[in-house]
C-alpha cells in the first residue's frame, strides 16, 4: 500500500469557517472597494460636467454590483469550479447573438438590448474565460502539458475572435490576457513562453494588415506623432497630456479643471477620466489612487497565495493581475505611452456592464478568501 493512500485532508480546529458566518466577505477587499467606488463617484461628478444623471446611474450599477458580489461570495469555490464551463458557454452564445441581433453605436456592434438597459457580453468574458481555464487546469497536473495548453488556447481564442469581430480590440486583448495569466500562473514552461513571444512578433505584420481596421492603425500612428493632426486624430492625446501636465503637484481643485470643464477633453467621464483627476488633484491625487489600487491588487494576490485549491489560486491570481492590467493600460493610453484602445479605468470610469462584471469577479475572490482552511495530515 502506498504512502499517498494515508494522506487525507481534515478541517483545522474550529471547524468550517463558512458555516460560522452569515455573510462571507473579505473585509479588507470590501473596504477598499468602498473607497474606490466613492472616489469614483466623486471624480465622475466633475468629469461629467456636474451631471447627476451619470452619477446616479453609476451609483445604481455599483449598488447592483455589490449585491451581485455578495451573492456570488456565498457559494463555495467548488460551485464556481463545477459550473465555470456553463458560464463560459452562455457568454459565448451571447457573443454570437451580438453578431445577429446586437445593438450598434459609434460604428461598433457590442451590445444586446434587454429593454431596461444594454448588456455587453464581452465584459462577462473577462471573468468567464479565466474561470473556465482555471477550472480546466485545476483538475490536472501542472505545469500543463502541450495538449492542455492547446485546449486552453482554443477556449481563449474563441471569444477573443468574436470580440474582435464587433470590433472591440481593447476588450479582446484584455480577455486574452486574463486567460493567458491562468496559463502563466499554472507554471507555463519557459520554452512555451519564448515560443509564444516569437510567434506574436512574427504575427504582428499579418495582424496589422488583415485584422486591424483603419481607425485602429491611425491610433498607433497617432501615438508616434500626435502633432501631425492636432485637430483630428491627435486631439485626444494632446488634450489629455495637457490636462495631466497642467495639474502639477496638487492640482487646480475639484471642478476647476479647464480642459474638462470647458469640454476640451473628450470622453472625460469614461476612458480619459484619469486626466480629469490629474488636472484637478495633481500628482498627489493620482498617487493616492494608485496607492489604493496597489492595496487592492496586493490583497487579491494574497488571497491567491492562501487559497486552498488549485482552481482558487489560478482564478484569484488571474483576476488580480488582470485588474492591474486594466489600470496600467488605461493610464498608459491617457498619458500617451500606449495607443488609445478604449479600456476604462476600473471603478472610476463611467460604465454599466464593466462595473457589474468586475464585481462578479470580486465575489469569486471573496468566496476563495472565506473558503474553509484545510491542512494535510500524514499517517
Amino acid at each position: 500500500m502506498y504512502r499517498d493512500d494515508f494522506v487525507r485532508r481534515i478541517q483545522r480546529p474550529g471547524g468550517d469557517r463558512r458555516r460560522g458566518r452569515s455573510i462571507h466577505l473579505d473585509i479588507p477587499l470590501f473596504l477598499t472597494l468602498i473607497v474606490l467606488c466613492l472616489g469614483g463617484l466623486f471624480v465622475l461628478y466633475s468629469a461629467s460636467g456636474q451631471s447627476l444623471y451619470f452619477v446616479k446611474r453609476q451609483a445604481v450599477f455599483m449598488l447592483f454590483g455589490f449585491v451581485a458580489m455578495i451573492a456570488v461570495a456565498q457559494f463555495p469555490v467548488r460551485f464556481w469550479e463545477r459550473w465555470a464551463l456553463l458560464f463560459y458557454i452562455v457568454g459565448l452564445l451571447s457573443l454570437v447573438a451580438v453578431m445577429f441581433v446586437g445593438v450598434g453605436a459609434k460604428g461598433a456592434q457590442r451590445w444586446l438590448d434587454l429593454g431596461v438597459t444594454r448588456f455587453q457580453p464581452s465584459e462577462l468574458m473577462k471573468v468567464a474565460v479565466p474561470m473556465t481555464i482555471s477550472a480546466f487546469l485545476g483538475k490536472r497536473y501542472i505545469p500543463p502539458s502541450f495538449q492542455h495548453i492547446s485546449i486552453s488556447l482554443i477556449l481563449i481564442l474563441l471569444p477573443v475572435l468574436l470580440i474582435i469581430k464587433q470590433p472591440d480590440l481593447g476588450t479582446a486583448i484584455l480577455v486574452f490576457i486574463s486567460g493567458f495569466f491562468v496559463l502563466f500562473l499554472a507554471g507555463l514552461r519557459k520554452r512555451y513562453l519564448v515560443s509564444a513571444f516569437l510567434l506574436v512578433m512574427a504575427a504582428i505584420p499579418s495582424f496589422w494588415i488583415f485584422v486591424m481596421r483603419d481607425y485602429q492603425k491611425q491610433r498607433v500612428l497617432t501615438l508616434l506623432s500626435p502633432e501631425d493632426d492636432k485637430l483630428g486624430a491627435g486631439w485626444n492625446i494632446i488634450q489629455s497630456t495637457t490636462a495631466i501636465g497642467s495639474g502639477g503637484l496638487a492640482g487646480k481643485g475639484w471642478m476647476q479643471g479647464t480642459q474638462s470643464q470647458l469640454n476640451f477633453l473628450p470622453e472625460s467621464h469614461t476612458d480619459f477620466i484619469i486626466a480629469v483627476l490629474a488636472e484637478e488633484f495633481g500628482l498627489i491625487g493620482v498617487l493616492s489612487l494608485c496607492a489604493v489600487y496597489f492595496v487592492f491588487v496586493g490583497r487579491c494576490l494574497l488571497i491567491a497565495l492562501n487559497s486552498q485549491s488549485q482552481f482558487g489560486r489560478l482564478i484569484a491570481g488571474s483576476l488580480g493581475l488582470t485588474f492591474f492590467i486594466y489600470i496600467f493600460v488605461n493610464m498608459s493610453m491617457v498619458s500617451g505611452i500606449l495607443p488609445v484602445v478604449g479600456v476604462p479605468l476600473p471603478l472610476i470610469s463611467y460604465g454599466g456592464t464593466s462595473v457589474v462584471a468586475l464585481f462578479l469577479g470580486f465575489g469569486i475572490l471573496m468566496a476563495i478568501s472565506t473558503e474553509p482552511k484545510r491542512i494535510r495530515m500524514e499517517l
